[in-house]
């Protein structure tokens, strides 16, 4: 096969098409060096790596891959890393001792590498097993209730409202209402039981044309066979070509339903990678109820550890006593719903179902109008009599393996994930949007939490921390970052603690503090693998996961850790419980670094007081800054005994010590060509928009995630990234190998990597400008004030702060405003959201268009 023309390299390409798709290659780079092999290398990997699943690479590629210190090697080895490829040959390949033939390789292990002296350039030989295992699953006996397109009109017409029971309390309602719906279900859609074969058949052969075709071609077929005459295979044959038009069309047309049906990215990931990926279940040895009360146990066991080191750890004594707000505005009751903001509050949950459920949650939202009476007096009865339903404290715990190489035998290997009653979630909704309204009215939120707040993200978080390092490099100081990480952190919450930071840092009391305390109290959980599950077990402590309320009832656990960490004069960002603290150190004054030392022993501290545990073995420092001034600034933080590392994860961005983002770039290249493939996989069946949307929610997603915190990158990082989008566009247009790729990204009118930064820049700079950003991104743009009557006053220009050194304009409070007043007039006096958007869509094409 032919994967295209390269000047500075000859290959020969050979692809094996099953049972994995493989392709083996064997290239030969001659000595002299050229600098476009690696260019032309990284594009061979791209077209391989996305259109099949396991790659073999060979071939004499003249460079010592064993000196490290080679320029070629650290380049060939960056490249191989971006794509996940693995090189196994460690013995000498050439008389003169160096390793220049290698056997590259990803999605295949490579064993017995054998280096055997033949000539100048040795044999090396190697065994790889390319096989697919087929595991027959035994049929499966469920319970199921048949709900179609009939079912919401026959509930809705059935559907007769119980009396009203004014002294009835709120778990006898929800008693009544849950019996009510069960009987009504039991009259029109009655569980029937189905035996599920150990074969799944594909859910678009079920379609209704599809079946009746298909009896149609076996009919043909038969008749054919029977007769053996020509007319009745030319019947056959026609059916046949009719069957394959009606699967062709419902497939595409049940992947363009899944696509438009979930908009929501993270649902849309898991339904494409179940079509494309083979499921990672539990091990059958772990399906039975004993695995799911080990699982339990394991769980329990876990938080009662944690809590019993803190309690046997803490001194007791701490120096610093943080205050609650003197005045607060307090919330003894809870404002009573109508039907109108109910159902708006329904339509707005996320259309997710647990086997503690009902009916299925897309089904409640149809039918919503017949239920919402009952649905609005369990509501109201609840806020009213301060009371939470003991029906709704149960939560189903499904273990999720916490990487798919992991050992999937030990437990210790799964994270819990928690999933609640729809009905349960309701109500939390409500009770959110009023705790939410009255903390923001007490001004309790900090202003540089970014957890849990409209316009907040983790991307501005980022923008604000990186901004400050930026910044502090320009002024020749070097910056310190902890990264602070808690064990399960919601898990070992108080609920003694939780519920004395209500009263007294928030302001609730009556009513409220009432339903607050009856939410906490016997909670329970269990188990459930497959058809199996375990006891109930109580929930002593910790705010249940997978809720709505449990965000941001952590949040005001840790209200307190604030003026801690101010009290030391340490910059600090949260977001849920990853808290971040950076420092700034001159050369010759290392005092920062004892008030970080101490602000960490203090934190720990009251940690321990609050049963939440710094985990040391993950809590990571990095240092950024010149290589000499890292190992003077190391030096001083051994007293803190945490991880000193050159590269940490922060809010999904790993950052290198000294911001090159080469490592981040490596783990966007590895998913983007992951996800690639798999588009590739299936746009055989879809359409070129359903395509797009894919491309969109898979690589864009990861293109532009946090990209504005790569302004000022060089242009060959930046190539990186241009080369995903270019892979992406092939895949998309269908476009060769050998074509040139920049007419192809003007037609779909992308922008390219490069733009799409400074796109995202003027984007955060009109939020921040608008009132649509956080307070901390606002105040890094200060309005220019012309010093007299100037023909640019009052044009919205900014003031663009001096910088000493060219890394400092990638710092935000440069390069936005020096962005933001390059564009035209019109565009930077806007003040309307309609202005800006046909300013930017003038900008795009001027961009974008030839």
């Amino acid at each position: 096969m032919s994967c295209g023309n390269f000047n500075s390299f000859e290959y020969v390409a050979a692809q094996l098409s099953s049972p994995q798709r493989t392709i083996l290659l064997t290239i030969y780079r001659p000595p002299k060096y050229d600098a476009q092999f690696f260019d032309e290398i990284a594009k061979l990997l791209s077209i391989a790596c996305i259109d099949f699943d396991c790659v073999v690479l060979v071939g004499d590629f003249n460079i010592h891959i064993d000196n490290a210190e080679d320029g070629g090697t650290k380049e060939l080895l960056n490249i191989l890393d971006n794509f996940g490829l693995n090189q196994h040959v460690t013995e000498p390949t050439h008389n003169r001792g160096h390793i220049l033939d290698l056997i590259i390789s990803k999605g295949l292990d490579i064993s017995d590498v054998l280096v055997t002296d033949v000539s100048d350039h040795h044999c090396v030989f190697f065994k790889t097993t390319i096989s697919a295992s087929s595991i027959r699953k035994e049929p499966e006996v469920i319970k199921r209730s048949c709900i179609n397109e009939n079912t919401s009109a026959l509930f809705t017409q059935a559907c007769t409202p119980p009396p009203t029971l004014p002294s009835a309390s709120v778990d006898d309602l929800v008693d009544g209402f849950s019996s009510n719906v069960m009987t009504l279900m039991d009259a029109i859609a009655p569980l029937k039981t189905k035996v599920l074969s150990g074969r799944k058949m594909s859910p678009w052969r079920n379609a209704m044309a599809v079946r009746s075709q298909r009896t149609k071609c076996r009919q043909a077929e038969r008749r054919w066979r029977k007769t053996k005459l020509q007319v009745h295979y030319d019947i056959y044959k026609d059916n046949l070509r009719i069957y394959n038009q009606e699967l062709k069309g419902a497939r595409q047309s049940f992947f363009s339903e899944v696509i438009n049906k979930n908009n929501n990215s993270r649902t849309l990931f898991a339904v494409v990678d179940r079509l494309t990926n083979p499921s990672s279940s539990v091990p059958p040895e772990l399906l039975s109820s004993k695995s799911c009360n080990g699982f339990a146990d394991f769980f329990t066991d876990k938080i009662l550890k944690i809590r019993q080191t803190m309690s046997s750890s803490t001194s007791g004594n701490m120096a610093l006593s943080p205050m609650p707000p003197d005045s607060l505005i307090n919330l003894q009751h809870f404002k009573l719903l109508d039907c109108v903001s109910l159902t708006e509050t329904v339509q707005q949950l996320k259309s997710t179902t647990c086997c503690l459920d009902l009916l299925p949650t897309i089904f409640v939202k149809n039918i919503f109008n017949s239920v919402a009476p009952e649905v609005l007096n369990i509501v109201n009865t609840s806020l009213q009599s301060g009371h939470f339903p003991k029906a709704l404290k149960s939560a189903v715990i499904k273990p999720l393996l916490k990487k798919p190489n992991l050992d999937a035998s030990a437990m210790s290997n799964y994270r819990p994930i928690s999933n609640l009653a729809f009905l349960a979630k309701i109500i939390e909704r409500v009770v959110y949007q009023q705790i939410y309204s009255s903390m923001t009215q007490n001004n309790i939120f900090n202003i540089f939490l970014s957890g849990f707040r409209p316009h907040h993200s983790t991307e501005t978080a980022l923008t604000k921390v990186l901004n400050d390092i930026h910044l502090n490099s320009d002024a020749s100081k070097a910056s310190v970052l902890v990264l602070l990480d808690l064990s399960a952190a919601f898990d070992t919450v108080d609920h003694n603690i939780l519920l004395d930071r209500l009263e007294k840092w928030v302001g609730l009391s009556g009513s409220v503090l009432d339903w607050f305390k009856s939410y906490l109290k016997d909670r329970d959980y269990f188990v459930s693998l497959g058809n199996f599950e375990s006891e109930r077990t109580k929930h002593t402590c910790g705010v249940p996961q997978g809720s709505i309320l449990g965000p941001i009832l952590f949040h005001i656990y840790m209200l307190p850790l604030a003026q801690i960490i101010e009290h030391f004069n340490i910059s600090y960002h949260t977001y849920a419980d990853d808290t971040q603290l950076y420092i700034a150190v001159s050369p010759h004054d290392h005092s920062p670094l004892h008030s970080l030392c101490q602000c960490v022993k203090h934190i720990n501290e009251w940690m321990n007081q609050n049963f939440l545990q710094l985990n040391a073995n993950k809590t990571e420092i990095i240092v950024f800054g010149p290589k000499k001034t890292r190992l003077e600034v190391s030096a001083q933080l051994d007293s803190i005994a945490l991880k000193i590392t050159d590269k940490a994860r922060n809010l999904g961005v790993v950052m290198d010590w000294d911001l090159n983002f080469n490592s981040h770039i490596k783990t966007i290249t590895r998913s983007a060509y992951y996800h690639l493939k798999n588009i590739a996989r299936i746009k055989g069946f879809l359409s070129k928009e359903d395509t797009e949307k894919l491309v969109h929610a898979y690589i864009f997603s990861r293109l532009d995630y946090c990209n504005g915190i790569f302004t000022g990158l060089n242009k060959k990082s930046i190539k990186q990234l241009q080369l995903i989008q270019n892979a992406a566009a092939r895949v998309l247009t269908n476009t060769k190998k050998m074509d040139h790729i920049t007419p192809v990204l003007k037609s779909l009118h992308w922008l390219p990597v490069c733009k799409r930064i400074d796109f995202k820049i003027l984007l955060l700079t009109y939020k921040a400008l608008n009132g649509l950003g956080p307070k901390y991104i606002s105040d890094l743009l200060v309005v220019y004030e012309a010093p007299r009557l100037l023909r640019s006053s009052g044009t919205g220009l900014l003031c663009v702060p001096r910088v000493r050194t060219k890394k400092a304009e990638a710092a935000f409070g440069f390069y936005a405003p020096h962005l933001w007043n390059k564009l035209p007039e019109h565009l930077t006096c806007a003040q309307t959201v309609s202005a800006f958007k046909s300013g930017l869509k003038t900008l795009l094409f001027t961009i974008a268009c030839p």
